[in-house]
């Protein structure tokens, strides 16, 4: 085998080329004979039944093809996990986004002026609006409680901790909705023939929850759908479920049209409309002993899954598993639950609930160390896991992680001691206060808990007849390196050129369920598939007498060019069989939740200018234990956009609601952080290795959401003294709490029962 390194290089991006010469094609590019282009109507308010819908007598209605919800040949949802969210509104509005009809118009230009053209008559429903009002359940919506989902995570006894501890400390902590802003739209093309059945392309991260959804939407069997991702513009879980709504959407107007349909979406309705990260509240009381280390403690973790259940089961398995941290609790108790609110569904965003329950939790670490009297190194240092003792669902660690090691290394690199010292002094004077502060946590790789027994993924590995080979997986690449990183280990697998191995273009009529492009999975799970496959292709080779232990790699091509001339398809198959010591009890919600968990260090340095309020961050230190790093520009990129968006969730992106609608669905007034508001973002990595993933990597792409803001708020209280619990932080927020202290005339204390 050719033992040339490939694995751990920074190989050129397989698709890299095709974008930076403009000859990539997204779905906006696509052009077919007799398009249509689509268009939705969408309720105006947030709860109430339909009662008379009137079309304008100025707009020609013939010219228009009119879907309504007594158009969808199958069942009217949008079938993912709880299936309870409508395609189209037939009689009941749950948000001010619903979708209700459909048009399509051979002249785009035309749409805007016949969907202003439908006039919808309600009658009106009280309408909830914050988690508060929904756990009140005083107007009953969805159920008894207005809870989708709830999670019980019960280790030791938690109920005798109380009388030994110490200290007892509490504290509140609250996220607000983020939008995910991928440069492409959202969009899909479909096109229907009778005998074949529906075909449609789009922007998107899961072929097959889109295929799922409409064998279900149009009653069709699977080989009667057809899903084909295109080059896709960024997607950070935005592009996990709603894609199969605006599918439906398309595949519904092109049945009924015969005419193929392009929907997609300009900016203001692609972020008022579509999913966004779950507004979250965590509650802590936890019992401490003299010298600091935990004792136990209860959690309560509760999120806003917006009008339908869609992605908030996992979102909120996630945040509870995570809710602990880094950290060991003899006893705990966890609490977790989704409520409903008349606002447009929440979904999957990178990290999907552990940068909300993380930044809880490493806010409540820094007060911890405020009560007790230690730093807030000391703190994290005293209760972190190690090897040998269990997480919060009683899962062992078995790596080798030296936690403290990683603490001591970010110290180091960050210079954090003697910032610390420099910015206590300087702070005595001027209208800049500087601070330093500090988030560790951990982000499990894969599917929670039995979630990959479950999607059981296959993958493919294909010989072709040109000697090279073919990687065949429904993961999809939108920007993260998905392409390149499994080339990588298919070539090394197989001892390779990188430049000898492709990847199919994802598309449900040629690839196999290799399970969806999210949880941080595709390396670690898809990867070491992969790896197994190509393996396969070269067993197939050695037991046909064509090819030895030994070989370059034009041996391997000659003899997979030979074995295809004379055998045919030469194709290597590999499906998930989940590790012998992984197992996970979901009714108990109790076991080894991930096969790997990565481990991180962050630290933030910030100042804060007394006289607009503002947070700059000048330095991050972003230090983490991923197994092995395949690609290291790609790995880097990773991080470095995970914090940068994990400032914009800490500092600048709010959500403004107004009766369930978004208001500032502009990037005019939408702010995120552009690259003049980013600082030095400083990258190291550690490197233990994992037996569960392709050449020991983890997963990567979650992981980075997770620290940011919690190391952002750290440094925020450190400069001013002033305790923040909620982001994201404006400068009036800060600018309200320290005119607040200073009518006071105290300082911020920790609520404590001794």
């Amino acid at each position: 085998m050719n033992h040339e390194r490939i694995v751990g290089t920074a190989v050129p991006r397989k698709e890299g080329r095709e974008k930076v010469t403009g000859k990539a094609v997204y779905v906006d590019d696509m052009v077919l004979p007799g398009m249509l282009y689509g268009a939705t109507v969408r309720s105006q308010i947030p709860r109430g039944r339909i009662k008379k819908i009137t079309f304008e007598t100025s707009v020609a209605w013939s010219e228009f093809v009119i879907v309504s919800a007594k158009d969808i040949p199958g069942k009217n949802c949008i079938a993912l996990i709880g299936d309870d969210q409508p395609c189209l509104a037939s009689d009941s509005i749950n948000h001010p986004e619903e979708p209700v009809l459909l048009l399509a118009h051979p002249d785009r230009h035309a749409l805007r002026k016949a969907v202003d053209a439908v006039s919808i008559e309600y009658n009106p429903l009280p309408a909830i609006f914050t988690m508060e009002e929904s756990e009140r359940g005083s107007e009953i919506v969805w159920g008894t409680d207005n809870v989708f989902k709830t999670y019980l995570i019960q280790k030791g006894n938690v109920d005798d901790v109380w009388s030994r501890a110490d200290y007892i400390i509490e504290g509140e902590y609250s996220t607000g909705a983020q939008e995910q802003l991928y440069i492409e739209n959202n969009g899909m093309v479909a096109a229907y023939d009778a005998k074949q059945g529906i075909t449609v392309w789009g922007s998107l991260q899961c072929p097959y929850y889109v295929h799922k959804a409409l064998m279900a939407l149009c009653d069709l069997p699977a080989e009667k759908v057809r899903v084909v991702q295109m080059e896709t513009g960024g997607a950070f879980g935005g592009k996990e479920d709603y894609p199969s709504m605006i599918a439906g959407h398309a595949a519904l107007l092109a049945m009924k049209s015969g005419k193929p349909v392009k929907i997609v979406y300009d900016r203001a309705e692609d972020m008022a409309a579509t999913t966004k990260r779950h507004p979250s509240r965590t509650r802590h009381r936890t019992a401490l002993s003299r010298d600091g280390k935990i004792l136990g403690g209860e959690i309560e973790f509760t999120i806003d899954g917006g009008a339908y259940a869609t992605l908030s089961s996992v979102v909120l398995s996630r945040g509870a598993i995570h809710a602990g941290g880094p950290y060991y609790w003899p006893s705990v108790r966890i609490r977790a639950k989704a409520v409903a609110t008349n606002a447009p569904p929440h979904g999957a965003f990178r990290g999907f609930g552990g940068p909300q329950s993380i930044f809880a939790m490493e806010r409540h670490m820094d007060r911890i160390a405020q009560v007790v009297g230690l730093s807030p190194v000391e703190i994290r240092r005293r209760n972190f896991l190690q090897p040998g003792q269990t997480t919060t669902t009683e899962q062992v660690v078995r790596e080798l992680i030296d936690l403290g090691k990683l603490l001591d290394r970010a110290i180091s690199v960050s210079e954090y001691q003697t910032k610390k010292q420099e910015f206590a002094i300087e702070n005595g004077t001027g209208a800049t206060k500087k601070g330093i502060g500090i988030a560790a946590f951990l982000h499990g790789a894969g599917f929670t808990g039995s979630g990959e027994r479950y999607l059981s993924s296959v993958v493919g590995v294909e010989g072709c007849a040109d000697g090279g080979v073919r990687i065949l997986v429904s993961s999809t690449e939108f920007g993260q390196g998905t392409k390149t990183v499994l080339c990588q280990i298919a070539a090394e697998a197989l001892g390779l050129r990188y430049e000898d191995v492709t990847i199919a273009q994802p598309d449900t009529t040629e690839v196999p369920n290799s399970g969806p492009t999210v949880a941080s999975r595709t390396v670690m799970v898809v990867g070491k598939l992969v790896e197994s496959a190509a393996r396969g292709i070269h067993q197939t080779l050695k037991l046909s007498g064509m090819l030895g232990d030994s070989y370059s790699a034009e041996e391997f091509r000659a003899a997979c060019q030979a074995y295809v001339a004379g055998h045919g398809q030469l194709r290597s198959w590999a499906q998930y069989d989940p590790p012998p010591d992984v197992f996970w009890d979901d009714e108990k919600y109790r076991g080894e939740a991930y096969a790997a968990y990565s481990w991180a260090v962050y630290i933030a340095e910030v100042s804060v200018d007394l006289t607009t309020y503002s947070v700059s961050v000048n330095d991050f230190v972003a230090l983490q234990e991923v197994g092995r790093v395949l690609h290291p520009v790609l790995a880097i990129g990773q991080i470095v956009g995970g914090v940068a968006q994990g400032i914009g969730f800490a500092l600048f992106e709010k959500v403004i609601w107004q009766q369930g609608r978004m208001q500032n669905n502009q990037m005019t007034n939408y702010i995120m952080p552009t690259s003049s508001d980013l600082p030095p973002i400083r990258v190291f990595f550690e490197e233990l290795g994992n037996v569960h993933g392709a050449f020991g990597a983890k997963g990567i792409g979650e992981l980075p959401m997770d620290g940011p803001a919690p190391a952002i708020v750290n440094a925020i209280e450190d400069a001013l003294g002033v305790r923040f619990d909620s982001i994201p932080l404006m400068p009036e927020d800060i600018y309200d709490a320290i005119t607040a202290r200073s009518l006071r005339g105290e300082d911020e204390v920790a609520s404590v029962i001794r």
